[in-house]
């Protein structure tokens, strides 16, 4: 039985990957400050008798004094509003707390350490799909900035003090739990107002997005075929992309809504919905693809669950 440190597991992502960890047999710490996590997100995972919560800060916490070991961390704790334009609240939430947890790893010389990391890093790419290799990297946001330096250093740990990792860089990922982004932003803004939508920048916006599941299942394929290798950085994506507006038209389908206008409001540097939006974004998963997994769903069935999901969460559907 192995154990794993998930940190931000009570968040979106975060508690997806608790819930396959504790069905695979694992034993699991969840470290989280619950500042954006919820207690609502990991309840269930309580009865399998198999998972600790330390409710704490990754940028200030010494595990040492609360986790005497495991084998694998995963490091999901991050701030995850790419719109967020403090520079401080970067560098402590996805800087300062990426080293104190490698720190940890390094003392007690953890078997694998697993990075959440985004497809933010690669800015506005000259080359789509874009693969791991592409470069320079040229984060056009504080957040793809962080993400990145946080990436350099899980490779600089592993390389000087012989440890083990993994990057994933992540597209949109979407399913039950989101707390942000565009499809929690349409749904919450039509039950305000169902006969108009605001939606940031033209529209013509257009991204890959990758269904919960599909992200997870990735992860943990990837972990089995990690053996000997030092540090390796994986894109999870789909193979297909969709605009904003476009997911405008399926929320606005799956809330049975009709006559609804549709307000565009222009958005910043020929589109963007803010500074720092990545207007285009669609990942080469050739790597990834390689070692024997692929998603089973398209970014418009991850999108059309994600929004139906959410719309159960809220009561809005059966």
């Amino acid at each position: 039985m192995s154990s794993a440190l998930v940190t931000g597991g009570a968040g979106f992502i975060g508690s997806h990957l608790v819930d396959r960890l504790l069905k695979d047999g694992w034993e699991v710490t969840v470290l989280d400050n619950f500042s954006t996590g919820s207690f609502e997100n990991i309840k269930q995972a309580f009865e399998t008798g198999r998972l600790k919560i330390i409710i704490g800060d990754a940028k200030t916490i010494d595990l040492t004094e609360e986790l005497e070991s495991v084998d694998y961390i995963f490091h999901m704790a991050a701030n995850p509003d790419v719109r967020e334009a403090t520079p401080s609240v970067h560098f402590q939430e996805n800087i300062v707390a990426t080293l104190n947890i490698l720190e940890y790893a390094r003392k007690i010389k953890a078997k694998c350490f697993v990075f959440a990391s985004s497809s933010t890093v690669y800015g506005d790419a000259l080359k789509l799909p874009t693969p791991e290799d592409y470069g320079p990297l040229k984060p056009i946001s504080l957040y793809g900035a962080a993400k990145l330096a946080a990436e350099s250093l899980v490779s600089s740990y592993c390389y000087t003090f012989g440890m083990r990792g993994v990057s994933f860089r992540l597209a949109n990922i979407v399913g039950p739990r989101l707390t942000h982004g565009v499809i929690y932003d349409f749904i919450n803004k039509l039950r305000e107002n169902p006969k108009k939508l605001e939606i940031l920048g033209n529209g013509t916006q257009r991204k890959s997005y990758v269904w919960i599941e599909d992200c997870i299942e990735a992860m943990m394929h990837v972990l089995k075929s990690l053996e000997g290798l030092r540090y390796e950085v994986y894109n999870i994506g789909s193979e297909d992309w969709i605009t904003v507006s476009e997911i405008a038209d399926m929320t606005i389908e799956s809330m049975g809504l009709s006559g609804v206008e549709k307000v565009f409001t222009g958005g910043v540097d020929g589109g963007r919905g803010w500074i720092g939006d990545v207007k285009l974004m669609n990942l080469d998963i050739s790597k990834i693809k390689a070692t024997g997994w692929k998603p089973k769903y398209t970014s418009r069935e991850a999108v059309k669950l994600s929004i139906e999901a959410r719309l159960r969460e809220l009561g809005l559907k059966p």
